[in-house]
């Protein structure tokens, strides 16, 4: 089947594939089977339900560890993106919770996966594992020096979960040009927590400003899609296609149908 190229995809919809927890983290089964298995499985119902392309996030490794993680988490996702990647015909990335960055771009490097989604890509933050320092510049020499410069880089801006006092004299707008000058390959504006909507306004200021794709990351649903379709170049969906909408549940089949009949009818 042809390889589909992301920034091909007109207003792309992003679905989340939450790995269950990770081998050494407090919640993890002893069962690396099932966790690919049920990876896998999950890929496939997107596919089968429209969406272009899924992000595989290791969010129930909780508590997440602060930019490093080890090999046993690196390695699992790197299996798990290859799987996924070689047997559906759609994008595939990957977030490495907490900002483990590099760890994310390797991994996506050698499972030839599409894109990875950054945390504190610019500018410094305090998040709930700690103070978070930029890494941009570290970052993309990394991706140079393993010649991973095809693997994209959404960064979030002004992130979920997280203080921003410390840049509180910074607001959005200069944060994304600042992504954007620092090479970014997107940005991904959120609400302030997982699930929570995205401020619209928000949006179409980065939206104005920038040359970049802007993504929504948080708190879409069959609702509010309409609200920012027009302006917006991707959505992230991750707790609206669970059960009750809710990210630790089971994906919910027809939570996802009818979102997507739903922006079937905004691409009219």
């Amino acid at each position: 089947m042809k390889d589909v190229k992301l920034l091909e995809i007109y207003k792309p919809i992003f679905g989340m594939i939450h790995l269950e927890a990770l081998p050494g983290t407090p919640d993890y089964s002893g069962d690396v089977k099932s966790i690919i298995s049920k990876a896998k499985k999950e890929a496939e119902i997107y596919k089968e339900s429209g969406i272009d392309a899924v992000i595989i996030e290791n969010m129930h490794d909780v508590p997440y560890l602060k930019r490093k993680v080890g090999p046993e988490i690196i390695s699992l996702m790197s299996i798990i993106g290859y799987e996924i990647k070689n047997s559906f015909s759609f994008p595939c990335g990957i977030q490495i919770l907490a900002g483990a960055n590099e760890a994310a771009i390797s991994a996506a490097h050698s499972a030839e996966l599409d894109f990875i989604r950054a945390e504190g890509f610019v500018y410094a933050h305090v998040a709930d594992e700690g103070i978070l320092e930029s890494d941009a510049g570290e970052l993309l020499r990394y991706r140079k020096m393993i010649g991973a410069e095809n693997v994209l880089i959404f960064t979030d801006i002004k992130k979920k979960h997280s203080s921003h006092s410390i840049t509180s004299d910074v607001d959005i707008v200069e944060t994304a040009h600042t992504a954007e000058f620092f090479k970014s390959d997107g940005v991904v504006i959120t609400g302030i927590s997982t699930g929570e909507e995205t401020d619209a306004d928000d949006v179409k200021k980065v939206k104005d400003k920038v040359n970049i794709p802007v993504l929504i990351g948080s708190g879409l649903t069959v609702k509010n899609i309409e609200n920012y379709f027009s302006f917006a170049d991707g959505f992230i969906i991750g707790s609206h296609f669970k059960k009750d909408g809710y990210w630790k549940n089971e994906i919910d089949v027809r939570r996802i149908q009818k979102f997507m009949n739903k922006v079937t009818e905004l691409k009219k």
